[in-house]
């Protein structure tokens, strides 16, 4: 809040002079220095200053022994709400939200600033832009990860990169097959060891360069420069051939019937060969990126796009990650909490089961209890997924034993009994010793609370260890236990081939050596097979895990959105996310 309004703050709350709103106090000089912090000269500075905003009325004493009179005009909450309605006018957006922040001993108040923040957040057009545009403001409650393709990690940051940058072909789920994308044709031979991809033309990055082969040379070479986690995927690539700007072919050392998959992620989406991403994201998506930092993510409608321009004209993330977990957020589906503005009434449901699940890992790089089996045989039954969706509920809607919800609808579910989980506890050889659970501070704190409040039931001491989301897998290999939660893309071989050999994923951090390389040498012949063959191994692999509780699978969440009702156009992209390149807003 500006000086003027911080020094009105002192007065509504001052110690040294009890003041009554609208009724004229005696006051001395010496009295409001100490109060306002400063020196008896600047007290009457201060006090015009008060005076010429409305603050106050002041009457200064005349003659020896004539108190002067202070008067206030405003109550407190009146004048922080106004100063923070200041802020909001001028666009101060991060100014508000840290104002937002300051007020921890008013909830009640903190509650009326966020429902004036909200009531600027979503969706608004024309007619109420200065700008005359169509603008989408949104909020986030943590910080924006790594917007690298070669080393993204989260869904809503993997979501953003399809938004910005784009693929040689995409995966359509509805029909199993391929569209094409920067690339108008492909084909493969016969024996699947060469693959060409024939570029469309006139194709523009953000900077406006056009699009070639060798852009695309420069994207895979740059993964393998850059030991991306997801490597693995492309070690069947033995070279490459740019024959022409708008033709490439890739020869590989073994068939591989997958590898239209690998070109259709976000991994290889495709960067400008002259611009270094770790300073600059550029791509030739619908979005270009106009402003990042870490506060905002301001997304302007690539008027060049080789496609369809967007409807919106910009979108904006605000980041607001000190809000406490109890906040409202409008926010699109699949983000971290959710929950919509009482300021839209009127307003669109949007449910969507995502693929994949919540799940429970052990550190397997540590020393610890739990490489004993009869220990993570207990553990699965204190994270019993019947009683941790029958207990918490929410947008936890179904018990997982997969990550895929087909799957888990295969099996027979019965709870679980913490009298087994307390025998097999027992037989372990627990010492009760403490363990670490870490978790996404963001998303999983009730889950947490619950499987501590279990594990106290059969004398198994967990301490909880929060963790930033965007630094949590590297952060929480200081746990024994970690809790984390994986969305697979619509093309689900791809998000579970992906989720088993990605090297910077909580999987791969927490399994030892050995089980890793067990793993790998069983997908080994992954992209060899055809799809019903690949979706067995996969299966095979998921049993591989579960059978030696290498990793307890919890349950399958719902991702759901309220929009307002002016928004039309709804799409979804990958892991439930709005495509907001399909949005437009209609004016009311």
């Amino acid at each position: 809040m500006d000086t003027t309004t911080a020094h009105y703050i002192r007065l509504t709350t001052a110690t040294e002079v009890t003041f009554k709103l609208h009724t004229p106090v005696p006051v001395t000089i010496d009295t409001l220095s100490t109060v306002l912090c400063c020196t008896p000269r600047n007290v009457k500075f201060t006090l015009r200053k008060l005076e010429e905003k409305g603050f106050i009325h002041w009457q200064p004493g005349i003659g020896r022994g004539h108190h002067s009179t202070l008067t206030l005009l405003r109550s407190e909450n009146e004048t922080i709400e106004s100063s923070f309605m200041e802020l909001m006018g001028k666009g101060k957006m991060k100014e508000a939200i840290e104002f937002i922040g300051a007020m921890e001993n008013n909830e009640t108040l903190r509650e009326q600033l966020l429902d004036s923040l909200y009531k600027q957040m979503g969706f608004h057009s024309h007619s109420e832009s200065s700008s005359g545009q169509d603008v989408l403001r949104m909020m986030r409650s943590r910080k924006l990860a790594d917007l690298d393709p070669a080393f993204v990690y989260n869904a809503f940051e993997t979501y953003l990169l399809g938004q910005v940058c784009s693929t040689l072909v995409t995966y359509d789920a509805k029909t199993d097959t391929f569209l094409p994308d920067l690339a108008h044709m492909w084909e493969g031979s016969k024996d699947y060891q060469v693959w060409t991809f024939y570029l469309r033309k006139s194709v523009r990055f953000h900077h406006n360069r056009m699009l070639t082969s060798k852009d695309v040379e420069f994207t895979l070479q740059r993964l393998r420069s850059v030991n991306s986690p997801v490597i693995w995927l492309y070690r069947d690539i033995e070279r490459i051939e740019v024959a022409g700007d708008y033709c490439i072919r890739f020869y590989l050392n073994r068939p591989n019937q997958f590898f239209l998959h690998l070109f259709s992620c976000i991994p290889m989406t495709i960067l400008p060969y002259d611009v270094d991403v770790s300073k600059q994201l550029i791509g030739t998506g619908p979005f270009q990126i106009s402003e990042i930092n870490e506060d905002l993510l301001k997304l302007s409608a690539f008027d060049n796009y080789y496609g369809i321009r967007p409807y919106l004209d910009q979108v904006h993330f605000w980041f607001v990650p000190d809000l406490e977990s109890n906040e409202r957020h409008y926010e699109l589906p699949g983000t971290d909490r959710l929950e919509q503005s009482t300021h839209f009434a009127q307003t669109n449901s949007f449910n969507y089961p995502a693929l994949g699940c919540q799940y429970m890992l052990f550190n397997f790089n540590k020393p610890g209890i739990f490489h004993n089996p009869k220990f993570r045989q207990a553990m699965r039954l204190v994270y019993d997924s019947v009683s941790l969706v029958t207990e918490l509920g929410g947008n936890r809607i179904t018990p997982a034993n997969s990550l895929l919800p087909w799957k888990s609808a295969e099996h027979h579910w019965t709870p679980s009994s913490l009298e087994q989980a307390r025998n097999l506890l027992h037989s372990s050889g627990y010492l009760s010793e403490t363990l670490i659970l870490s978790y996404s501070e963001n998303k999983d704190v009730l889950t947490a609370n619950w499987i501590q409040q279990r594990a106290q039931q059969i004398g198994l001491h967990i301490e909880l260890s929060p963790t930033n989301e965007c630094l949590y897998p590297t952060n929480a290999m200081k746990a024994d236990l970690i809790l984390a939660e994986e969305i697979l893309e619509e093309d689900w071989q791809y998000g579970l081939i992906h989720f088993f050999t990605n090297r910077s994923n909580h999987l791969h951090i927490c399994m030892s050596p050995h089980s890793l390389n067990e793993l790998e040498q069983k997908l080994d012949s992954f992209g060899q097979l055809d799809t019903h063959a690949r979706a067995q191994l996969l299966d095979e692999a998921e049993n591989l895990l579960r059978d030696n509780d290498w990793i307890l699978h919890g349950c399958h969440m719902n991702k759901s959105a309220q929009l307002n009702q002016s928004l039309f156009g709804m799409q979804t992209a990958d892991f439930g996310y709005m495509d907001i390149s399909k949005l437009w807003i209609k004016n009311q």
